[in-house]
């Protein structure tokens, strides 16, 4: 007893010591989700200095540093920060694509992105992967947040989709492939650059030769490959050349994936010597379309217009102003009924779920998407709740191989932390409303 004593006191002198300019923070009293799934901790204590977690424990066995800046988080989850695994800064819930696309670009780089950024962070969302953007304008930005020029979440850039062709009025990010030999350029040229991830897209359009050939020098460049999934050849080509993640569920209105589909899905899952088999089915712009066209009154939230000026805002504003009529959507409440089926296809499969919302597409906005997939996947599937926090934080930090960086709050890693008040497991739906923000160590909210 005597030795603990001592060695909590020469903890806490030596963190004293070593501090200046009150760089300590320690959260005090909250139920600790720490990322890792097991049960929470009550009464915790959280010790950030500078910008990492210094230690965790609970009030019974951590000393607090007397010149601490102590902050209460009694009766609040306090869990790692959230991670979306599918955005785009590049866009903002405009319903208009090819409009969007011609006129925005100059404001990119200096407001779009930087806007969208920011928003995901104030909305508790502390790192993100970005697919599908300009490659200057996404280095650009992901740079100046990494620096602390400009607050936002962490980013992971894709920099520009790679596809067979691209869409006319596209082809700055938009990357079409032709042949083999060029699409091994276009990876080496994005990994110079200094992209975190490759963004793949109609690859059952692609001969295999030129996909193979993408996917084996994006691995040999130590990047990993993102492919889409709304094609049942997509799936079955990307599991053929082992990419290492899908996205969205896929495979428009049909009812269920195709048996064949599944068994290669249980064979690839089946085999460990490759990891777990992730996949991203961001279903909430889909599943909620419905609810937001009827109640349109929730577009009306202004979250959405932090760090945007007000000719974009309304732009945006008139491009939804009847969601009914979205081309986008038409297809939407034929898709909807079967998105539950797929999930639970993937999730008996084995497939690793991961967070992701393809926030930026109409009507779905950078602050609410990542809670809403949350909620749905909790509420509406039946999906545990502490499954879905760490598909969110343990998960993806694992899949960017940021993992000792980031993720859980575990001393060592950096201190992204965010905190609600109530209990999380119960209500999923609190992370609508983060209370308290903190991105490596410094507080944001």
């Amino acid at each position: 007893m005597i030795k603990k004593s001592l060695l909590l006191l020469f903890l806490s002198i030596t963190v004293v010591t070593s501090s200046q300019d009150n760089k300590i923070k320690v959260l005090v009293g909250g139920t600790l989700i720490d990322g890792y799934g097991s049960e929470p901790i009550k009464n915790s204590v959280v010790l950030i200095e500078g910008k990492k977690i210094k230690s965790v424990g609970t009030i019974d066995n951590m000393l607090i540093p007397e010149n601490a800046e102590v902050i209460s988080t009694e009766g609040m989850t306090v869990l790692p920060g959230l991670w979306d695994m599918h955005v785009h800064t590049m866009i903002n819930g405009h319903a208009d694509y090819s409009y969007w696309d011609k006129t925005y670009p100059p404001l990119f780089k200096d407001v779009i992105m930087p806007a969208s950024a920011h928003q995901l962070l104030m909305a508790g969302v502390t790192s993100a992967r970005d697919l599908g953007a300009p490659l200057e304008e996404s280095i650009a930005v992901r740079d100046a947040i990494n620096n602390g020029d400009i607050p936002g979440a962490t980013l992971y850039v894709s920099g520009p989709f790679i596809q067979h062709k691209p869409y006319p009025g596209t082809e700055d990010f938009r990357w079409g492939v032709y042949g083999a030999e060029d699409g091994k350029k276009k990876i080496r040229k994005l990994a110079k650059a200094g992209v975190d991830v490759i963004k793949l897209i109609d690859q059952d359009q692609m001969t295999m030769e030129e996909l193979r050939a993408i996917v084996d020098e994006a691995h040999k460049n130590g990047l990993k490959v993102v492919a889409h999934g709304h094609r049942p050849e997509e799936i079955r080509r990307g599991l053929m050349v082992d990419v290492d993640c899908f996205e969205h569920t896929g495979l428009s209105s049909a009812p269920q994936y195709p048996d064949d589909i599944m068994q290669m899905i249980s064979e690839r899952t089946a085999d460990m010597s490759k990891g777990p088999l992730f996949w991203c089915p961001t279903v909430e712009g889909l599943y909620n379309y419905e609810y937001t066209r009827d109640n349109p009154e929730k577009l009306d939230n202004d979250s959405w217009h932090r760090g945007l000026p007000d000719t974009v805002i309304t732009d945006i504003k008139n491009s939804i102003k009847h969601p009914d009529r979205l081309p986008y959507f038409q297809l939407t409440p034929i898709r909807k009924p079967t998105l539950q089926t797929k999930i639970k296809q993937l999730l008996d499969a084995g497939v690793v779920l991961l967070i992701g919302t393809d926030s930026g597409i109409p009507l779905k906005f950078h602050s609410q998407s990542t809670w809403n997939e949350l909620d749905i996947w909790v509420n509406e599937f039946g999906i545990d709740p502490m499954y879905a926090i760490r598909a969110a934080t343990y998960w993806p930090s694992l899949w960017m191989g940021v993992s000792d960086e980031v993720g859980t709050i575990t001393p060592g890693k950096y201190a992204d932390i965010i905190a609600v008040e109530g209990d999380v497991l119960r209500y999923i739906s609190l992370l609508q409303n983060v209370d308290m923000i903190i991105k490596h160590g410094k507080r944001y909210k």
